[in-house]
């Protein structure tokens, strides 16, 4: 762990993966920005998530490195990039040989990571365990900070959305499903979300809309049809998507990004999750904070339409 009596300045994050891992890092990003006074914080994110990192309160800048392959010129000139802002301290989120190789040349003097992909180029390593699944990945998340020197105390998840950006999108009275998930190892049966979702449209006060990515656009074609839904699956950015979750009085989904997102903007939600793989549970990947259910087994089969209709129901007449 650094020493707290060390003066830093300039501060620099790298997680440039899927937004719903990169949200479930806002505690250690705030945590090391309020841990030294006066500091810069700096992230490396995917050029996608450019507004959504932009809507959380400690950042200060942006740096943008798209998640892919890049070639070592690239990676040269990434690390001048680093160089020319006098960074005193790095921490890599997501274990990344192009990042760590970068942090190195652009001699940043402490970088903290995990202790794989190259990472005897860090000046401090942590052995990665998140494989093991027993906490939540914003606790892992919160021990490297506390690694690199940070007080950990607060856990909230928060994002500053102004729910006005999804006024010409949605109605009022609004239930959100997102009903895929990017590892079909974690999807609930799709014919199980569609039975649900003709089933709470029973409900003729509520209305129902779909959401999810540009990937997901030609599956809800199918989905939808025949459901009296809003279809908005690839029609919002992550700000929109964002707003129109905060405006939601509830959103159910399996294991997934706008699952993440909600829980930043506090719109509750029920998720449907498979508890037989540690890397893969709730206990690890589960909706943070408080007012959420989560309905769990080892097989998704088994997870019924009529389980999952009374919790929503009964959430329903909470709110």
């Amino acid at each position: 762990m650094l020493n707290q009596k060390r003066r830093i300045n300039n501060i620099l994050c790298f997680r440039n993966d899927r937004f719903g891992e990169f949200l479930l890092n806002i505690p250690a990003f705030r945590a090391l920005k309020n841990s030294f006074p006066g500091s810069r914080l700096t992230l490396v994110v995917d050029p996608y998530l450019r507004e959504l990192a932009g809507r959380i309160d400690c950042v200060d800048a942006i740096i943008l490195w798209e998640n892919k392959k890049h070639s070592f010129f690239e990676i040269i000139r990434f690390s001048s990039q680093l160089k020319a802002r006098e960074f005193g301290i790095s921490v890599a989120f997501n274990p990344s040989k192009e990042f760590n190789i970068a942090s190195f040349l652009a001699g940043i003097p402490l970088r903290f990571g995990y202790d794989h992909k190259l990472g005897f180029l860090l000046t401090h390593r942590l052995q990665d365990k998140k494989f093991l699944g027993e906490r939540h990945e914003i606790e892992y998340n919160l021990e490297l900070a506390g690694f690199a020197g940070a007080a950990i105390e607060n856990k909230e998840l928060s994002l500053s959305i102004d729910s006005r950006l999804a006024d010409d999108l949605s109605p009022d009275n609004l239930l959100a499903i997102h009903p895929w998930t990017s590892d079909q190892l974690k999807q609930w049966p799709i014919e199980s979300f569609y039975s649900l979702t003709e089933q709470l449209l029973s409900d003729k006060k509520l209305s129902i809309v779909v959401v999810g990515g540009r990937e997901e656009y030609p599956k809800s074609l199918e989905f939808c049809r025949g459901l009296k839904v809003h279809n908005l699956v690839g029609k919002t950015n992550l700000l929109q998507l964002a707003a129109l979750l905060k405006r939601s009085r509830l959103l159910i989904t399996g294991d997934s990004g706008p699952m993440h997102l909600a829980t930043c903007v506090g719109t509750p939600v029920i998720a449907i999750f498979r508890n037989d793989l540690p890397a893969k549970s709730p206990r690890r990947w589960g909706p943070w904070g408080q007012g959420h259910i989560v309905i769990e087994k080892n097989n998704l089969r088994e997870i019924s339409v009529e389980e999952v209709l009374s919790k929503a129901r009964e959430k329903l007449k909470s709110l």
